[in-house]
């Protein structure tokens, strides 16, 4: 998980000053911090590499790997296009042959539907469709042929069983060889229903197969119907009964990647009734969650404030409303979040509001990208070099304060800076 965090953080940064303009950074400036981030990504992929494939992760404290989610190398996989992205061909070529002679999907493991979705399944397809630009052979009938493609769509179809419910809205977990465990929780996370709409639209698209699209729309649509009478979704929900099960409502951890996806489904798909749906939820959360451009968490069906806490998860949202035109609020929201990050030097998982600090035993900075995700949606809308400031803080904080000699670890503990120019304390997981 960490170096998917990585990936993602080192593509959005490195988008950042590949684009930059600012008359703060001079060209010198941006080459250099390319190059820094190139080496960065390189340290964390080669330490995989040497210490940890075919693991699914790299263990950076101890220099060796673990399987976390089905022994698929997923490291691989979730480099893949980060690997484009920095002009080595040679290197996604010889990756996707690897992933094309060694996974194999028909085991005995207990997979997420949510993970391996978003990170096999959409992995596998990214890899398929930049296949062209990395100069791989392409199969005739190209984007709807190729070898990358048939194992997305293997992965997809191990997921099927998990939407066999009487709402249509899936299990958390299936096995990948016998379906969904008889003794399987109903009970899922909201983002665990309604993250499939991308890869399981473009696998459809792409395989001529609607069955994958419909399952994904189906779950969306169950979801709908369970909103509050005010317009808001809980945190976790029964997918047999439909009925709410943690009752908390707001943009973070459990419900974050669901509106993300129907913003960025609306888009990829031109679709008018994920664009609706989102809309009516951005107004609910407008009314009901937010406060001084903060997002708190409420109760859904009251709007009562539950929890007066930032969960770094939330850091996307910025992002999201850069995507729908909102810049002015996107900007206000973001800088807050910013304000944090320069306060510990990362974004806390917890960060309560009122008393300005993080929450007891929520100090910890796994490295999440969602902030340096959202500064790279918003530099590229506004140019803004406020943002550019942003993405050399993090090129700097990370080296700082989680490097270590295989790879990047998590950072356990983040106190506040203050007024010093180095970090107080920082303990590493």
């Amino acid at each position: 998980m960490l170096m998917k965090y990585l990936c993602t953080a080192f593509f959005c940064v490195f988008l950042i000053v590949n684009h930059a303009t600012g008359k703060e950074f001079t060209e010198h400036d941006m080459a250099h911090y390319r190059e820094r981030i190139k080496s960065m990504f390189y340290h964390a992929y080669n330490s995989y590499l040497e210490n940890a494939y075919p693991y699914d992760e790299l263990r950076p404290l101890t220099c060796d790997g673990q399987d976390t989610w089905g022994s698929f190398s997923l490291t691989l996989i979730d480099a893949l296009d980060t690997l484009l992205i920095l002009g080595n061909k040679t290197e996604f070529q010889r990756v996707a042959s690897v992933l094309q002679e060694n996974i194999n999907f028909d085991s005995d493991v207990n997979a997420s539907v949510f993970e391996t979705n978003i990170r096999v399944v959409g992995g596998l397809l990214s890899a398929h469709l930049l296949s062209k630009k990395a100069g791989m052979e392409l199969e005739a009938g190209w984007p709807c042929s190729g070898p990358l493609l048939r194992m997305a769509e293997e992965a997809a179809r191990k997921l099927l069983p998990a939407f066999q419910t009487p709402t249509g809205m899936p299990y958390g977990t299936v096995n990948l060889l016998r379906g969904v465990n008889p003794t399987e929780t109903p009970v899922t996370c909201t983002a665990g229903v309604g993250t499939f709409i991308l890869e399981f639209s473009t696998l459809s698209r792409l395989t001529g197969d609607p069955v994958f699209e419909k399952v994904a729309r189906k779950a969306l649509r169950e979801l709908w119907k369970t909103r509050s009478d005010i317009g808001l979704v809980g945190n976790h929900i029964d997918v047999i009964s439909s009925k709410w099960v943690a009752q908390d409502a707001g943009i973070g951890a459990g419900v974050d990647s669901y509106f993300e996806y129907l913003v960025k489904g609306a888009i990829l798909l031109q679709d008018e009734e994920l664009h609706s749906m989102f809309l009516e939820y951005d107004k609910a959360i407008r009314n009901y969650t937010k406060y001084d451009d903060w997002y708190f968490w409420v109760q859904m069906h009251k709007g009562t404030v539950s929890m007066p806490v930032f969960q770094s998860l939330e850091a996307f949202w910025p992002g999201l409303q850069s995507l729908i035109g909102d810049l002015d609020s996107a900007m206000k929201t973001f800088l807050n979040y910013y304000t944090v990050w320069k306060q510990f030097g990362g974004l806390p998982e917890f960060y309560s509001i009122p008393q300005g600090y993080t929450v007891d035993k929520r100090e910890g900075y796994p490295l999440r990208p969602e902030l340096i995700e959202s500064a790279m949606y918003l530099y590229r809308a506004t140019a803004d070099p406020t943002l550019l400031q942003l993405g050399r803080d993090v090129v700097e904080s990370i080296e700082k304060i989680s490097r270590v000699d295989c790879g990047f670890a998590t950072v356990k503990q983040l106190l506040s800076r203050g007024a010093e120019p180095a970090f107080l304390s920082t303990l590493l997981q």
